[in-house]
């Protein structure tokens, strides 16, 4: 069986026959004309799949399934929304999506990293942020920041520590987060939450749709 998370930046396929991990394509690259999968998730799911999943089902499902607490928060940042599920007692007491005010929040920071040559690993986690409710508007204040004599790195490291605040408070500014999403290998980023952070990686919809109730 062959399942997808067609995400707006990347595509992440998984072949439920073979001992292969997940594949990670740029979303730019899949072959639209030919590719067909039996379930899927994520931005343009529907056009490929068989079956589809919604998105803030499989991530239900995926913490569900990875996370061994009865209650938690799992948090999801996107290239283009954030979304979030707390569980209590192992029932799903709250969920939300952000496709506005979060919008683009990763690409963004993914835009920002090719463009300065920034290596997230090396920058310090600033003492302060910019307040960021939207990763295109955003922006406008590192442009700010730079004009007046600020370093380009230091201020993309307030503007991605404004992101991670945002996403925080979005998912109701729990003690402890679960994160889901490419950002997961973003260091400034998991460090910038002023809480607990476990990364969980880029796989967990995908994880959602290899549970029975998915089929």
């Amino acid at each position: 069986m062959l399942l997808a998370d067609f995400g707006t930046s990347y595509c992440k396929l998984l072949d439920t026959e073979s001992d292969k991990p997940p594949t990670l394509i740029p979303t730019r690259d899949l072959d639209r004309k030919n590719i067909q999968v039996d379930i899927a998730t994520g931005h343009n799911g529907k056009r490929y799949a068989t079956q589809y999943v919604n998105e803030l089902t499989a991530l239900a499902r995926g913490g569900l399934s990875l996370i061994d607490e009865p209650s938690f928060t799992l948090l999801d940042c996107g290239s283009r929304d954030i979304k979030y599920v707390i569980y209590e007692e192992g029932i799903i007491k709250d969920m939300g999506w952000n496709a506005e005010c979060g919008a683009s929040m990763g690409f963004t920071i993914e835009l920002l990293e090719k463009y300065y040559t920034i290596d997230f690993a090396n920058l310090e986690i600033p003492k302060s942020s910019f307040s960021i409710t939207c990763g295109v508007l955003g922006m406008s204040h590192i442009f700010d920041a730079v004009v007046t004599g600020e370093s380009e790195a230091k201020a993309v490291a307030k503007f991605v520590k404004g992101i991670a605040l945002n996403a925080y408070n979005f998912a109701k500014h729990p003690e402890k987060i679960y994160l889901s999403g490419g950002l997961c290998d973003n260091p400034l980023f998991v460090g910038s939450f002023p809480c607990s952070v476990v990364p969980l990686g880029r796989f967990v919809l995908l994880e959602g749709l290899q549970t029975p109730s998915a089929r």
